[in-house]
């Protein structure tokens, strides 16, 4: 096919020596199947930064360090080189959080670069070769949902044992071959230590898996992995190693009104971004 403009310069560059097909168009960014050499890799284009929603953004890049005064100042100010900065700074946020996420274990695709506003990155393919489908294609049976969403909260684990919160998971964004999910779009991410919205992040992005694999398997909906997850966060207590049972004695003491009702407007939200996103995909 012809080769995108914004993917040009990796071709220049000898990074890219053909653009095989375009995998998908949303509203954060097209990802397109490129050849690098012998090897099929992704390629994703992230969109203009007048195309995003930095109100969006704001809440989850809150606690990201930004070492240059100027550059921090500039963001604050919503300059055109503050916005042209934020967006670059949301772009290396997914790159950096595939680097560390590979190396805390988590299964996510393996980071080649990112130039010019577009992220290299390895296909995930099914046994066939083929492009692996997204978890919310998937059918699958009681054993295997059991299975797959004891291996998503142990991704789910590792993420937050290095201190990452994906912010943003549901079934749109893993994907799924012959060795379980794997975790894709980053860009949000979110530093569990340094955002006050981290705890309701993580609970929306474990209730969101547990309520697509209770589908398949209903039992998975009485667990509790947020609430025992943040708990051993919070206390030191949760490694790589610490071996989860779903199981959380909620205390006596009177509720956090705040909280709950903080909560329950993230889920609503994500919900609708849901529908939303299912209906893009059903138009696609």
């Amino acid at each position: 096919m012809r080769i995108p403009a914004r993917i040009q310069p990796l071709v220049d560059d000898g990074l890219v020596d053909e653009v095989i097909s375009r995998l998908m168009s949303g509203k954060e960014a097209d990802v397109f199947v490129v050849r690098c050499g012998e090897t099929l890799r992704c390629a994703k284009v992230y969109k203009e930064a007048t195309k995003r929603s930095f109100k969006k953004a704001a809440l989850y890049q809150e606690g990201r360090k930004v070492r240059n005064s100027r550059r921090a100042r500039a963001m604050e100010k919503g300059s055109k080189f503050g916005r042209q900065q934020q967006e670059e700074t949301w772009q290396n946020a997914e790159v950096q959080a595939l680097y560390r996420l590979a190396d805390a274990g988590v299964r996510v695709p393996k980071p080649y670069g990112c130039l010019d506003g577009v992220l290299l990155m390895e296909l995930i393919t099914d046994d066939e070769g083929d492009v692996a489908p997204r978890l919310g294609d998937v059918l699958m049976s009681e054993e295997q949902a059991l299975e797959d969403h004891a291996l998503m909260m142990r991704n789910i684990m590792l993420m937050l044992c290095a201190g990452l919160i994906h912010g943003d998971l549901s079934e749109f964004n893993v994907l799924v071959n012959s060795d379980g999910p794997v975790v894709i779009d980053l860009p949000q991410a979110v530093d569990a230590s340094a955002n006050n919205n981290a705890k309701a992040m993580l609970k929306r992005d474990i209730d969101n898996m547990t309520r697509y694999y209770g589908e398949f398997a209903p039992a998975l909906l009485d667990t509790d992995y947020a609430n025992e997850m943040w708990k051993l966060y919070e206390e030191g207590d949760l490694h790589p190693d610490s071996e989860l049972t779903g199981y959380f004695e909620a205390p006596t003491d009177a509720a956090d009104v705040d909280s709950v009702l903080g909560e329950i407007k993230a889920i609503l939200a994500e919900e609708a971004a849901r529908k939303e996103r299912l209906k893009e995909s059903e138009e696609d």
